[in-house]
């Protein structure tokens, strides 16, 4: 879950991009600085309290030559108030918003085994149609749950698993 301070910074970030009519550009921007600021050399650089601001500029502004003026504006006011650890939340949140803005909600499926393209058109359908908006669907393997299938969309778990009915079984047995 997002702190309130990176929901707060994607809120910015959404609202400047909603009135410039950058959702999408923004949206890669934030993806491509958060997978850059991934790397534990850089992030220890550009927080090293001992290195000076400028030198932490000229740095992003070296490794970030493709992302927008605005965004690696935002990593540099970050990285002044030492709070580049945001980004990767602030990321996500930004991504939320515009799902939302757009009307589609995120599924996070869970499958014992790899699904075929047919199969996850087929739950992204279902799973559509029980919420009323667009899903979209993003799939992880976890042979732990045996068989069958769990979805969570926003707060709400579908446990299709072969291990809760299981679990289920057992319960109603014991």
């Amino acid at each position: 879950m997002a702190s309130v301070s990176a929901k707060r910074h994607a809120q910015a970030v959404f609202e400047i991009a909603l009135e410039k009519n950058e959702l999408d550009k923004w949206l890669g921007d934030l993806r491509t600085v958060s997978s850059i600021l991934s790397d534990p050399k850089l992030a220890a650089l550009l927080e090293n309290p001992k290195i000076h601001f400028t030198a932490k500029a000229r740095v992003i502004n070296e490794i970030m030559p493709g992302i927008g003026r605005l965004p690696r504006n935002l990593v540099q006011l970050l990285t002044a108030k030492g709070r580049l650890g945001l980004v990767p939340d602030l990321a996500r949140e930004y991504e939320r918003l515009v799902n939302a803005h757009r009307g589609i909600e995120r599924a996070e499926v869970i499958a014992a085994v790899p699904l075929t393209d047919k199969q996850k058109e087929k739950i992204t359908q279902q799973l559509s149609s029980m919420t009323g908006k667009k899903v979209a669907v993003d799939v992880r393997i976890d042979p732990r749950i045996i068989g069958g299938l769990m979805a969570r969309i926003g707060d709400t778990l579908v446990d299709g698993s072969v291990r809760s009915q299981l679990a289920s079984l057992r319960k109603g047995l014991a």
